[in-house]
């Protein structure tokens, strides 16, 4: 297949820069808003631009199953950088267990038969609740009630808590819709069915991008090992407890627990001959953990006896590196991103974030692809993230990556320099109104530095984000007015705007089919650089007059 552009006579002497603001969407509402809280006289300007628009940044525009599923940085860097829409995993997923196809696969019947074959435990790890981001408990309950009607006798959980996709305290909720689910399995003979660890998605177990191996490894110790600061003799009397214990606590970061029996024995390590399945179906997560269960050579933690068992993943999570080799539904396969005709048409490009959205303009953005498209042509810059609380620091490292830019568009190397400020997801996750607030404003100085760089390279700047979430740092109780931190993303549209210093009418925005979403940002992209869109692509939001 030929993956090389046809040049469209357009071209600026400096690079396209295309800036993702992550996690700022932009709403009406103002209560509760760090957008529009915030002094952002860079953002506001271009907001009031002759080429700003807003752009759908979730649900079906993203490839999730419905408008009211919640975009994320993982589907919305892939709508980026592919200039399509591919369905997604929540969708891949809900479609496998709807049609029974997850259940016939040979890796769902390795898992079932091993189980029975050895007289051994069927676990599950994974993120609990519904917020349809990295898993949804509704998949995992019919996969439990399905390995229950095969005969599984004993089946173990370990409970990761979510507090940032769903609401911040609703865990006790899904742990006890679990247990109802338990009850009527183990109301039959034989059958013993529970949930044995657990702790909170930002304390264990997942980690990414290598940011945080402690985290990692104290999810090992616990469903693994059975060891943790805490123990109880149910994982509802340990969130009950934690509750009571702290206010405030948001289930993000509920401690580390092992449930145990009478004799305060672990009731659910993960031992010889048992088999795994973590059940979260978005990849950046799920890979540390993964690569702790499969990989021979293991320098990150010391992971004490390693189990021999049987280890699936929802998905598999990276396909170059076949991570892991044995998983549930097919990943959508994603070709000809917008990366591969940028290589392939002689463009050198760069790349850059800090640790926590490195991936999201380098893997997720080349349609899942780990590496370089091409060595020669590509530069790709990760600046280490602080292993801090991120209120605690809410500037993150939005003026290193500035740093580099800035040397990139001078150097007048690139052609395309593309950037993540991780900034208004990862504060915004925090639910601190007032961080959120301080990280938008670093951020809007750090864009405006970068603005000034394109002007004076005379390129074009591109502005925009991939899913809202700073855009509502709280939510307000109808009945007493009461408000308590949300900390989710929303599904507020995102903003989309060109900068373009030496723009005199020779495009203009374009007519295209609504609602225009994140994925017609790649047509749009290859238009500015001086080239056609490729056949397939979604629509340029741009059209040039003739």
């Amino acid at each position: 297949m030929n993956l090389k552009l046809e040049k469209n006579g357009f071209k600026r002497p400096g690079p396209v820069v295309l800036a993702v603001l992550d996690g700022v969407g932009i709403s009406e509402t103002t209560d509760g808003n760090a957008v529009s809280g915030a002094n952002t006289p860079v953002l506001d300007a271009l907001m009031e631009s002759v080429n700003y628009r807003l752009l759908k940044a979730h649900g079906t525009a993203v490839g999730m199953p419905t408008d009211d599923d919640m975009g994320n940085s993982e589907v919305g860097h892939n709508a980026l950088g592919s200039g399509r829409i591919f369905a997604q995993g929540a969708k891949r997923v809900n479609e496998a267990i709807a049609d029974g196809s997850i259940f016939t696969t040979d890796t769902w019947k390795k898992l079932v038969q091993q189980t029975i074959d050895k007289n051994s435990t069927f676990h599950f790890i994974g993120l609990v609740s519904d917020g349809g981001v990295h898993s949804n408990i509704k998949q995992l309950i019919q996969m439990i009630k399905h390995a229950a009607s095969q005969g599984v006798k004993t089946l173990r959980v370990h409970a990761l808590t979510d507090g940032r996709d769903v609401a911040g305290r609703s865990a006790i909720n899904y742990f006890k819709e679990l247990q109802e689910v338990f009850d009527a399995i183990n109301s039959k003979d034989g059958f013993s069915y529970a949930i044995a660890s657990g702790g909170g998605r930002m304390l264990m177990t997942m980690d990414r991008y290598n940011a945080d191996w402690d985290m990692v490894e104290r999810g090992w110790n616990a469903h693994v090992h059975g060891q943790a600061d805490r123990t109880f003799p149910s994982a509802i009397n340990a969130i009950e407890t934690f509750y009571a214990e702290d206010k405030e606590r948001n289930d993000q970061y509920v401690p580390g627990f092992v449930v145990v029996d009478d004799k305060n024995t672990p009731i659910g390590r993960i031992q010889d001959n048992d088999t795994v399945v973590f059940f979260n179906y978005r990849g950046d997560r799920a890979i540390e953990i993964s690569m702790a269960f499969t990989l021979d050579e293991f320098k990150y933690f010391d992971r004490g006896v390693r189990p021999k068992v049987l280890y699936a993943g929802m998905m598999q999570y990276d396909g170059d590196l076949k991570l892991p080799e044995l998983f549930l539904v097919v990943p959508p396969k994603i070709d000809r991103p917008v990366g591969e005709y940028f290589v392939n048409s002689g463009l050198s490009t760069m790349a850059i974030s800090e640790t926590q959205k490195y991936g999201h303009v380098t893997y997720f953005w080349n349609g899942n692809k780990s590496g370089y498209l091409n060595e020669k042509l590509e530069k790709y810059i990760e600046i280490k993230s602080d292993n801090v609380p991120f209120d605690q620091k809410p500037a993150m490292k939005a003026e290193e990556i500035t740093n580099e830019v800035l040397k990139a568009i001078e150097s007048g190397t690139f052609d395309h320099i593309r950037i993540n400020y991780p900034n208004g997801d990862m504060v915004g996750h925090t639910g601190d109104y007032d961080a959120t607030v301080f990280s938008m404003e670093v951020t809007d100085k750090q864009l405006g530095r970068v603005l000034e760089a394109v002007k004076k390279a005379n390129g074009i700047l591109i502005v925009l984000a991939d899913h809202g979430n700073a855009d509502k740092m709280w939510s307000v109780d109808k009945k007493t007015g009461e408000k308590t931190p949300f900390t989710a993303h929303t599904l507020a549209p995102v903003p989309f705007a060109i900068y373009d210093p030496n723009y005199n009418g020779e495009y203009t925005l374009a007519t295209v089919e609504e609602p225009a979403g994140l994925a017609n940002v790649a047509a749009t992209l290859c238009n500015l650089c001086g080239f056609e869109a490729p056949e397939g692509y979604t629509p340029s939001l741009i059209t040039f007059k003739k």
